[in-house]
């Protein structure tokens, strides 16, 4: 007798749990139904010392039942075989087409829905002498299982294998093989670096793997439900996979990488170096024209100029344009300055995002604002800007002081320019910053330059164009007035970045950061009086430095507050959350954002967190889940990659039974959900 590997423990608990609900709930099918057929098919005839092949053929009595793979996943039950064989005859392995993925709840499943077979090997040793045919027979245990239901299934097996020399007659074992995961003619490696397995699988370059997805065969080894990270380095496909809480250090391993086109590749690992870098694997369908991408990088930065959360900084730069006059050589070093400085913060920044993410980091764009001290040393920026306008001192080669511009002034409103403008890019260029992640880099960075430039082409335009400069206010006095009133909007961005300093640091990091802006603002005061009376500041300087640096060593570990409730009744977005909703068959509303983004902020207060989207979303049935990405989140970080965007905000509507959801604008209107919500009334596409 010969049993298949027995499953873990946990995954027969389940299924007799199951099959219990199946046997004493009213209504429900008993055991002895069959819902999935399995037949025992033979290839052709066998000789001694040769061997031929044996499937086992699924056959589900409607599409509502599904069989599992050799791993079901989080829940289910692999099959098992129990032969009977003559002699001197074997069954190989059983080998697998490329399962399918099924999340119910929290729980990922390995599954076959429709036709399936099973194909293995049969031999026959040299010495083995059968008196003619001989009967092959098996039981096999199984499940059949809807999305509500398990029913046990017990097969009998039963075939006529003949001996001796002749054809392969069985044409349906041609189409058995070709829907079976192919081997890969050479090994992968694998890692366990911390909580993650990373897999190297050798697969041409050439090849075009879609959207891939890696099944493993070792039981409870990884978290079958979380998103999984992919990433081309020359022939290989790296994978970046979470372990599941407790899991061991494995030995070798096996598994099918299921690819984009539904094509399964079965491969074993062995423990290895696995490369690191290479280009994150786009799990969103095409890219768009190089040239529309950088066309919305250009654009993107454009419109960045009127948005909110970099008007302040902004402000700065008018001051200086209004003093550059009418002097040709002046306007054009004070925009080459600038734009130096913003295009170079936004290819720094790009760098800096490429590269962690090269080293297996889940983050994206703006994600400095994810990071409370940076968000810290911002405020107290934006303080020290405050009391600058206010005119409490002046900062030495700014472009606001002094007689005329300054280009290393300039070039410093660049730099700050850009940097606080990362969390308003979402809305203008999520494609092109989505494609950068993707794209080689070379041309990503290409696409962070072409938002620099976009940002700075106001400013270049009227350093190049005197007619533009013509129009410009002449200066005056009015220049010191208008400074001073800009302290109102960097005051209020100041307020705004504490608020933000208690939304991801809290109340600890909001206590220490504005004792610390009381120290930077008295220092500064300091400074301006030795100013005023052309006095060094040197004393006042070196203190505000120490201050700066021994503060930052007070702060203790960021406990940010829990989510505050809104209008909407929301769940927080997990993929399984995801997968449950659209199984309901019910609309789904999934938004990301982050308490950093200017953009999303609006928009719910708009479109989103409002009594009339809320009515409308109720009437639907529609389940809403909320993605807060203002701390860094590997799983909404990767699910964002899948989608090409690299930030937020991300606005997707799944109408009840659609394949694919639908993406809304990234700057919603008061009616945008509200819309969708009534259509899906209408339609009656909800089951109550």
């Amino acid at each position: 007798m010969i049993r298949a590997t027995l499953p873990s423990v946990r995954h027969v608990v389940g299924a007799l749990l199951a099959a219990l609900a199946a046997l004493l709930l009213p209504g429900v099918a008993s055991a002895q139904d069959t819902f999935i057929d399995a037949r025992l098919l033979v290839e052709g005839p066998v000789q001694p010392g040769g061997e031929t092949r044996i499937a086992i053929a699924f056959s589900p009595v409607s599409e509502e039942w599904h069989g599992y793979w050799s791993n079901p996943g989080d829940a289910g039950l692999g099959m098992q075989v129990e032969w009977d064989l003559p002699a001197g005859v074997s069954i190989g392995e059983l080998r697998y087409p490329a399962p399918e993925r099924l999340l119910i709840g929290e729980l990922m499943n390995h599954v076959f829905e429709g036709d399936y077979a099973v194909v293995a090997p049969l031999r026959m040793t040299q010495g083995a002498a059968p008196d003619g045919p001989f009967t092959l027979r098996g039981t096999a245990s199984y499940l059949a299982c809807t999305d509500a239901v398990c029913v046990p299934q017990e097969a009998q097996l039963r075939a006529v294998v003949a001996v001796g020399e002749g054809e392969r007659a069985d044409a349906r074992f041609a189409a058995f093989q070709s829907a079976l995961a192919a081997p890969l003619d050479r090994p992968a490696r694998f890692a366990v670096e911390g909580d993650r397995l990373r897999l190297a699988i050798p697969l041409p370059a050439t090849l075009d793997v879609g959207s891939p997805h890696v099944f493993i065969e070792n039981r409870e080894l990884v978290d079958y439900a979380a998103p999984q990270v992919f990433r081309r380095n020359g022939d290989m496909l790296t994978a970046a996979i979470p372990l599941a809480r407790d899991a061991q250090r494995p030995g070798p391993l096996a598994g099918i990488v299921r690819l984009g086109d539904g094509t399964g590749l079965s491969f074993e690992a062995e423990p290895g170096a696995v490369p690191t870098g290479g280009a994150p694997i786009r799990m969103g369908g095409e890219l768009p024209a190089w040239w529309v991408l950088i066309g919305a990088a250009l654009l993107g930065g454009l419109v960045l100029n009127i948005m909110p959360c970099v008007f302040p900084i902004l402000s700065l730069k008018a001051l200086s344009l209004a003093k550059a006059g009418g002097a040709e050589h002046t306007a054009r070093t004070d925009a080459l300055a600038y734009a130096g400085g913003v295009v170079l913060a936004c290819v720094a920044l790009g760098a800096v995002l490429l590269a962690l993410r090269a080293s297996g980091e889940a983050i994206g764009w703006a994600f400095q604002l994810q990071e409370p001290g940076v968000v810290v040393a911002l405020f107290l920026l934006a303080v020290a800007l405050t009391a600058n306008f206010l005119g409490a001192f002046e900062i030495p080669g700014m472009a606001i002081t002094g007689g005329g511009a300054s280009r290393r002034g300039s070039f410093a409103t660049g730099l700050l320019a850009a940097f606080v403008a990362t969390p308003c890019t979402g809305p203008f260029m999520a494609a092109a910053l989505g494609a950068a992640l993707v794209l080689p880099w070379p041309l990503a960075l290409g696409l962070f330059a072409a938002l620099g430039l976009g940002l700075a082409l106001p400013f270049l335009l009227i350093g190049f164009v005197p007619a533009l400069r013509t129009r410009l206010p002449k200066p005056g006095q009015w220049m010191e007035t208008f400074r001073r009133w800009m302290a109102l909007p960097m005051g209020l961005t100041a307020l705004a970045l504490v608020w933000l300093v208690w939304r991801i640091g809290g109340w600890a990091w909001v206590a220490i950061s504005v004792g610390l802006a009381l120290i930077v603002t008295g220092a500064l005061i300091r400074i301006g009086q030795a100013q005023r009376h052309s006095r060094r500041a040197l004393l006042p300087g070196l203190a505000l430095v120490a201050a700066a640096g021994l503060a930052f060593l007070l702060f203790p570990e960021p406990q940010a507050p829990n989510s505050e409730a809104g209008v909407l009744d929301t769940q927080p977005f997990s993929e399984a959350a995801l997968a449950e909703a659209r199984a309901a068959n019910r609309p789904v509303f999934v938004y990301f954002t982050a308490d950093w983004c200017v953009t999303c902020k609006v928009n719910e207060g708009v479109a989103i967190e409002t009594e009339g989207t809320a009515r409308a979303l109720e009437q639907a049935d529609a389940v809403v889940l909320r993605g807060d990405w203002t701390r860094r989140d590997p799983a909404i970080t990767a699910f964002l990659t899948q989608q090409g965007v690299a930030g937020v905000p991300l606005y997707l509507w799944y109408a009840p039974g659609a394949a694919r959801p639908e993406r809304l604008p990234q700057v919603l209107s008061p009616r945008s959900i509200r819309d969708l919500a009534t259509a899906s009334e209408r339609q009656g596409g909800t089951i109550r």
